[in-house]
């Protein structure tokens, strides 16, 4: 009796414990397995580093594939979709291609591309000083000083530009450079109006480069007009009226007393 019923639970002990496998495998098949339908989604990613600027072409693109969950929005799934369009920053190996990450190019010099709406790609002509000793790069932000003579020997300075995008140095778009290098010119991202004026101070003094923190992207707000100071106006004296002249008239008055007449004076 007592044999028969320990093979019982024994029994019993082993169908639970098969059944709890087979619960656990199950539970881990859904947890960790993909399904079928997210396997093999395509997307394009850069198979080597894309710099700023750079046309791309098929040679730096490959397609990888990815669970569909894990595709961000705006990633390209076809690389003839990409071909021919401009990188917008520097795209690192195996990154997913954004929409974003590339501009349309429709010809010309691919500079061209990544230059922002009503906005401009205007060049100056800079020295070790002006250049900020060369430690600028595509993608820096700067600020624009100008200076003007109002004498002998003597500027008057101020802040034409603020916070304005460095577009290129020279010949060269790409933003990796890992020492200085003494430039010649400098190609700034301006508005027409700020071309304008960049032009002009260039023309009657000197311009000079300040180099700007990439956080920092503060403007200094503008000067409060003047009061505007009411004219004095002199009043002329008001003259007084010529006094009156006393015109004294006389008259003669004749007293008669009986029979004597006379003849006096009287004035009025």
């Amino acid at each position: 009796m007592f044999k028969s019923r320990t093979v019982l639970m024994l029994f019993f002990a082993l169908a639970m414990g098969l059944s709890a496998a087979w619960l656990a495998r199950g539970w881990a098949v859904d947890r960790l397995a993909t399904p079928t339908e997210e396997n093999g989604v395509p997307v394009v990613v850069a198979a080597l580093q894309i710099p700023f600027g750079k046309k791309l072409e098929a040679s730096d693109l490959r397609v990888s594939t990815m669970p569909k969950s894990m595709v961000p929005a705006g990633a390209y799934r076809e690389p003839a979709e990409i071909e021919s369009t401009v990188a917008m920053s520097t795209i690192y190996p195996g990154e997913v291609i954004m929409r974003e990450k590339v501009a349309a190019f429709s010809g010309g010099s691919a500079l061209s591309a990544v230059i922002a709406p009503n906005k401009r790609a205007v060049t100056v002509r800079v020295n070790d000083v002006i250049g900020v000793a060369g430690f600028l790069m595509p993608g820096n932000r700067v600020d624009v000083v100008a200076a003007v003579p109002v004498g002998n020997r003597r500027y008057q300075s101020r802040t034409l530009l603020e916070n304005v995008k460095v577009l290129a140095v020279d010949q060269s778009a790409s933003p990796e450079k890992d020492k200085p290098v003494i430039v010649r010119a400098v190609t700034l991202e301006l508005s027409s109006a700020d071309a304008e004026d960049l032009v002009k101070a260039t023309q009657e003094g000197v311009v000079q480069l300040a180099l700007r923190n990439p956080l920092d992207d503060g403007i200094r707000p503008e000067p409060e007009p003047e009061p505007v100071k009411e004219e004095i106006v002199a009043k002329a004296p008001v003259a007084k009226p010529a006094p009156r002249r006393v015109v004294v008239t006389s008259s003669n008055v004749t007293i008669i007393r009986g029979t004597e007449v006379s003849t006096s004076r009287v004035s009025m």
